[in-house]
């Protein structure tokens, strides 16, 4: 069943109206009638509803409340990814299959040995782009919330919010010793419900000057074996083991 967001403005009563690019995508995508069911999800409250739609006109969508659904989606781990930014589209694919993964928010940074720049229009161009990424994945995976793509930081802002976090993990090729297993497993007895950050370097990696100032500033440094990955396996890797040991008690 299709699964579409909508904001707390758009419930009225026990009608929902369906607006912008999704009454496009409903029309002509999915080709879906009167009389036929979606799921909708309220952004604002990530309350669920299976409704069945009752109007179809070329601005707007109407739909009637069912009932509401259990939220299922959304697990016991908030999961925030800080990107080094990497080349190309290299972004949009963690973006994408982070979402599907269940990642909560995606940070990407300047670092001192990202390749590509961003700044002014072609920052705000991106941003929204991923967002407009991020929101696509939530409504294929079936998300109860749409992951938010941040403004870029850099390094110097993320030592201000590494205790914001639960446990703050930096990727580092040249650890060699404390594999991310062993945080974890120091973090499971003690919470139900975890908030935890991964910093993950661009393609030239971390400088060793940026390790050092963040784990002086609290975070916890780690490897993730012996080879040498891409940053876009980083992210998905360490958000797959993450939601593996972590959510729901690692059941």
């Amino acid at each position: 069943m299709s699964k579409f967001f909508v904001r707390e403005n758009q419930i009225t009563n026990n009608r929902i109206e369906i607006l912008d690019d999704d009454v496009n995508h409903i029309k002509n995508v999915l080709r879906l009638n009167v009389n036929e069911e979606i799921k909708i999800c309220n952004q604002d409250s990530s309350k669920n509803y299976k409704c069945k739609i009752l109007e179809i006109s070329p601005k707007k969508v109407i739909c009637e409340i069912l009932e509401e659904l259990e939220n299922e989606a959304e697990g016991n781990v908030e999961l925030h990814i800080f990107q080094g930014l990497p080349k190309a589209d290299k972004m949009e694919l963690i973006i994408q299959k982070g979402t599907e993964l269940g990642v909560t928010e995606f940070i990407p940074v300047n670092m001192k040995r990202c390749i590509v720049k961003l700044d002014g229009k072609d920052e705000i161009k991106k941003i929204d782009r991923w967002n407009k990424i991020s929101e696509v994945a939530a409504k294929q995976s079936g998300r109860d919330i749409i992951p938010k793509v941040r403004s870029l930081e850099t390094v110097k802002q993320l030592e201000n919010q590494i205790n914001d976090f639960d446990l703050f993990l930096v990727a580092y090729e040249m650890e060699k010793e404390n594999y991310i297993k062993n945080e974890l497993q120091k973090l499971k007895p003690t919470k139900e419900n975890y908030k935890i950050a991964v910093l993950i370097g661009p393609e030239g990696g971390l400088e060793h000057m940026e390790v050092e100032t963040l784990k002086t500033a609290g975070a916890k440094v780690i490897s993730l074996g012996s080879r040498i990955l891409r940053t876009e396996t980083v992210a998905l890797q360490v958000s797959s083991i993450i939601m593996y040991e972590l959510e729901n008690g690692g059941k």
